[in-house]
């Protein structure tokens, strides 16, 4: 199996993974279960994170059908956004996990979860990064 096709197979765990929390965090009311207007994950920082990581998974697939290495830099290039926006959801997460701000949806979300989601995610980007680097020596 080709590095390609494992970025691919870690990008759709973490997809599965993130898709997960979403439906946890919906299903303890999402944004309408917070006590106060103000929230830890506003609904541009989430769809942001959700859409272009699909986008960029979307593009990958392009890649992995074409073997182009201008696709293999665009779908890297949406995961370094998608990376940023998650981290900055990871660290108000951790801020708020336990803490007299943690509101919600905030405190139900499983650490496993967490850790699956982010493990997958920096697997596919050192994957898709080397892939990328390599493609674009041939």
């Amino acid at each position: 199996m080709g590095v390609e096709i494992s970025a691919l197979i870690t990008w759709v765990l973490d997809a599965v993974a993130g898709l997960y929390l979403l439906g946890r965090s919906l299903e303890e009311g999402g944004l309408r279960g917070q006590a106060t207007k103000v929230t830890r994950f506003p609904a541009t920082l989430t769809l942001s994170h959700l859409l272009l990581g699909v986008g960029g998974l979307g593009v990958w697939i392009v890649y992995v059908v074409t073997m182009r290495a201008a696709y293999a830099w665009t779908a890297f290039g949406f995961l370094v956004v998608v990376a940023l926006l998650g981290f900055v959801m990871l660290t108000r997460w951790l801020v708020g996990q336990g803490g007299r701000h943690a509101r919600g949806a905030e405190q139900e979300v499983p650490i496993i979860a967490v850790v699956v989601h982010g493990g997958a995610a920096i697997m596919t980007f050192v994957l898709v990064l080397f892939t990328a680097v390599a493609v674009s020596r041939v």
